[in-house]
């Protein structure tokens, strides 16, 4: 039995500079009015948590995803309390693809579907463009990014064997 287990999070170095450098200037502003006793201690701690934490949560996003002889099971935490799972007779076509995450799905994350081309259907991807594409029975499509290219065709090609 083949089984394809795959964990992702947003670790690039672009996005976690971005974050830090959107966080500099009200950390700045809070501690200068602290500094300058326009603001408690408390109002202080309680505006850095809130501008940090919100930004820190990111990173407690995860994508997992799961091939194995029942189907397609991914989960994209925090959103989803357990996973999701497609079976392989409810799959019409799946391959393994480049796509752009931007133009295609307005970016990383849990994207597309009604805000974003309803054509290309939804996308559950963290970096990276390459995917897994599945194109359901009920005309659905589905994208899950992987960055384990060849042992994701390898896992698919061997379900997909065993299916025919």
């Amino acid at each position: 039995m083949r089984i394809f287990k795959e964990e992702q999070r947003f670790k690039q170095q672009w996005l976690i500079a971005l974050l830090v450098i959107g966080l500099i200037v009200p950390i700045v502003v809070f501690s200068k009015a602290y500094a300058d006793s326009k603001m408690d201690l408390t109002d202080y701690v309680i505006a850095m948590s809130l501008v940090i934490l919100p930004t820190g949560f990111i990173f407690f996003f995860k994508l997992k995803t799961r091939i194995d002889e029942q189907g397609i099971h991914y989960r994209f935490i925090p959103f989803h309390f357990k996973y999701k799972t497609i079976p392989w007779n409810d799959i019409e076509n799946i391959y393994i693809r480049k796509y752009d995450a931007i133009s295609e799905y307005g970016g990383w994350g849990m994207k597309g579907g009604l805000l974003w081309k309803k054509e290309n259907g939804v996308a559950y991807n963290v970096s990276g463009e390459i995917g897994i594409q599945m194109e359901l029975k009920n005309s659905k499509r589905i994208l899950i990014g992987t960055q384990q290219e060849e042992k994701a065709l390898t896992t698919i090609t061997h379900y997909k064997k065993v299916a025919s």
